[in-house]
């Protein structure tokens, strides 16, 4: 017996264990694997692999079972309650890349939304796809003003990084030289249409400091001879990415990181495998691999490596270490600071502003851009012009202009029949401008997740019970991301301009972060400088839970900067001897 299990852990032995596959997990792999480990990806949900199994990506909207493709209520209702609550993602072209709500409960002492997708590549395959730079404004806010813990690293410790990933990944964008909004590395930038051109001279003449400018977003404009060797080729403008891009133009984990990984002969992909917790060797004072449960088998399975990377998005890596529990590790791994899974964070938005343009009523766009304008944080920058008294941190707008289609009157009764109809709504609606703040989050250590034991997932494993709410930062900002938006498009001109808060819950910004924050001090944080866990250190935690802080901008090309910095450094300490 003891040769057999001697077998069995030579067979499940890598380098490196990766938990995960999504924006981080991708990445991760492909690192790892270039440098020459041998490394396993587990995945918890099933395999989608590129090109393959994008179902829905070239479906005409004809070919939908439903109109315009909406699930019936009952559905929805039975299946979906979370899942809806952002109004575009549950779809019948998009359902497959989500969870089904029933058989993944959680518990919400306060609304949170948790929008999810398990399966190879995650979120990588319906993320929003804007990559902006962290600046050196938001890697020293914590410690300037003194809240919560300061960030261990600085910008200058990551810019390095973020122009290897978008090398990499490929962003396109405008440079703007704004020290609070670093430029990048970028392919081309897609084009502003007629009202956004208006919009941003008009508006920035009178007032200079809010820029307006493309958005910075992970699709291909010119794409690199690295790129084109993947099989990634330019954007299409479909604006069809929701539902996989079978042209590789966005970057996810299925077109990027894990096709340049298996490249290698150096990764195995396992789907399938829910890591349940991490292995914690006493005597070694190391982890020395995972446990999993199969879903399709219902039995545990034990991997191990050198080296563990949790990549499995902020909430689900907070999950894991909480789950796992030993006499080193009595409340968690890695957590005698009490910090896992707090100071959760997200950006919150729904606040803003829209206007109407009726003189370019004689102008339309070519194409489905799959992007929108960007206007950088222009709020407490450190000068007196730009000072707040009301709230700490900043917002920024993403938004556009649009010409209303023809579905403008789906459900207000239809206004009428036949022909008439037909013939209004063959020409194009009325132009429309809108502004929508993406505001910074402060790190709250009572906003947290806890394992809950009570209640049970389809494969009986505990949940997590969240609370976590905005506060009176986040509502004075709110307040002015309505009324700066309304001056810049009144400033532009625009008519009916009107404010507008839509309202909104944790998590509906779909950027979770903070649940094993980075931090200098082992008392205060869970992760060093490296992303390491401090009282484990072959343990390496890259995705959202790191954060210590949450900027304004869209985080996902900072968990990725990260991710490929944390890679470089595990793989040096191993050949060191020190993991």
């Amino acid at each position: 017996m003891a040769n057999l299990n001697g077998r069995a852990r030579r067979k499940n032995t890598y380098d490196a264990i990766v938990v995960g596959s999504g924006i981080t997990g991708g990445i991760a792999a492909k690192e790892l694997t270039e440098k020459g480990l041998k490394v396993l990806v587990l995945e918890r949900g099933p395999m989608v692999r590129h090109l393959e199994d994008y179902p829905t990506a070239m479906l005409d909207p004809w070919q939908s079972k439903y109109p315009q493709g909406k699930l019936p209520e009952a559905e929805l209702n039975a299946h979906y309650k979370v899942q809806r609550r952002t109004g575009y993602t549950m779809t019948e072209q998009t359902q497959h890349f989500f969870v089904r709500d029933d058989e993944h409960p959680y518990t919400e002492e306060n609304r949170f939304d948790w929008i999810r997708g398990y399966h190879v590549g995650g979120r990588s395959l319906t993320w929003g796809r804007q990559s902006y730079r962290h600046s050196p404004i938001d890697f020293e806010a914590n410690a300037r003003e003194g809240i919560a813990v300061d960030w261990p690293i600085r910008y200058e410790d990551l810019a390095p990084w973020y122009e290897h990933v978008e090398r990499f990944i490929g962003v396109s964008g405008q440079a703007e030289g704004l020290p609070h909004f670093p430029d990048g590395h970028y392919q081309p930038p897609m084009e502003l249409n007629c009202v956004e051109k208006a919009f941003k001279a008009r508006s920035e003449a009178r007032f200079p400091e809010r820029r307006v400018t493309i958005g910075r977003t992970a699709h291909l404009t010119d794409p690199t001879e690295e790129q084109l060797a993947l099989g990634r080729t330019k954007c299409q403008y479909r604006n069809l990415c929701i539902r996989g891009c079978p042209f590789g133009a966005y970057y996810s984990s299925n077109s990027g990181g894990l096709i340049a990984a298996e490249r290698t002969g150096n990764l195995v992909i396992r789907p399938n495998s829910i890591v349940t917790e991490l292995i914690y060797d006493e005597r070694a004072g190391r982890a020395s691999g995972v446990r999993i449960l199969d879903a399709e088998t219902r039995k545990d399975e034990e991997f191990h490596a050198d080296v563990i990377f949790l990549c499995a998005s902020a909430l689900n890596s907070a999950w894991i270490m909480m789950n796992s529990t030993s006499s080193r590790f009595p409340n968690g791994f890695g957590n005698a600071s009490d910090q896992l899974g707090r100071n959760v964070m997200d950006h919150h938005l729904g606040a803003g502003a829209t206007g109407q343009a009726p003189e370019f009523a004689d102008m339309y766009f070519s194409g489905r851009r799959p992007n929108g304008i960007y206007v950088p944080r222009f709020r407490n920058l450190g000068d007196a012009a730009s000072k707040r008294s009301d709230y700490l941190r900043g917002f920024g707008y993403q938004g556009g202009a649009g010409r209303a289609t023809w579905e403008r009157d789906r459900g207000q009764g239809g206004r009428g029949f036949g022909a008439a109809r037909k013939a209004a709504l063959s020409q194009p609606g009325p132009w429309t401008m809108g502004l929508s703040g993406f505001g910074e989050m402060l790190p709250y250590a009572d906003n947290r997740v806890t394992l809950n034991r009570d209640v049970e997932d389809k494969f009986g494993l505990p949940t997590l019970t969240m609370n976590v709410t905005m506060r009176d930062n986040e509502m004075a900002m709110r307040r002015d991301m309505q009324a700066a938006a309304a001056e810049m498009l009144e400033a532009a001109g625009f008519q009916n301009v009107r404010a507008h808060d839509n309202g909104f819950a944790p998590g509906l910004g779909i950027h979770e972060m903070g649940t094993a924050r980075m931090g200098r001090d082992p008392k205060t944080s869970v992760l060093n400088a490296h992303n390491q866990v401090h009282e484990c250190k072959n343990v390496y935690v890259t995705d959202g839970a790191a954060m210590a802080s949450a900027s304004c901008v869209n985080p996902s090309l900072t968990y990725m900067a990260l991710t490929a910095r944390a890679a470089d450094h595990a793989v040096r300490a191993r050949k060191r001897g020190e993991l």
